[in-house]
């Protein structure tokens, strides 16, 4: 079932999520559910929070060299531990369910290993790099209640913020503009 995506800026994004505990049948329907809402949005990345569920809960699904996503690529991450493994870092075109229609370039390291539990609480291990590494930071940063937005200089993050004000401004417009049409007729 696709789930509801939280979008900014609705403070329960900022909020740290909660270890999970209980490795059950829902869980396993978050999980579904997160996939469902993830390749529904064209997203490469999800965690929990963004469909309102405080869980150290994440996705990570890179497309193949067809540009498709195939669920057995699918990373499945709970309780991560996330370790940078060296100091060199790589720029890539970031954007967020979360933050809809808004991408920028952000600086990322380029080797990372994440300790993690699978849907069954098994524990795994997976080194990385590049974009699988992007899109894991990206998703950690989620459950500590950040998003990518924190990571722009002060000029690009200004920037947002009044293309951001602008769109909502256009948005109560619109939806003004509708409620005048409907009680009209």
């Amino acid at each position: 079932m696709q789930r509801e995506i939280i979008t900014y800026p609705n403070k329960r994004l900022f909020i740290s999520s909660k270890r999970v505990e209980n490795f059950d049948k829902d869980l396993h329907k978050l999980l579904d559910d997160m996939y469902e809402t993830m390749i529904k949005g064209c997203g490469v990345g999800l965690a929990s929070i963004q469909v309102n569920v405080p869980l150290r809960v994440f996705l990570a699904n890179i497309p193949d060299e067809n540009e498709e996503q195939k669920k057995e690529d699918l990373f499945e991450i709970i309780n991560p531990e996330l370790k940078i493994l060296d100091d060199e870092k790589i720029v890539f075109n970031e954007g967020c369910l979360s933050i809809p229609g808004f991408f920028e370039d952000v600086e990322r390291y380029k080797n990372v290993r994440l300790e993690y539990q699978d849907r069954f609480g098994k524990h795994k291990i997976l080194e990385t790099s590049d974009f699988l590494a992007v899109v894991i930071q990206h998703e950690f940063d989620h459950l500590n209640g950040h998003l990518f937005i924190e990571k722009l200089s002060y000029t690009k993050r200004k920037a947002f913020e009044k293309e951001f004000k602008k769109q909502q401004k256009e948005k109560r417009q619109r939806s003004l503009g509708e409620e005048a049409k409907k009680s009209k007729s």
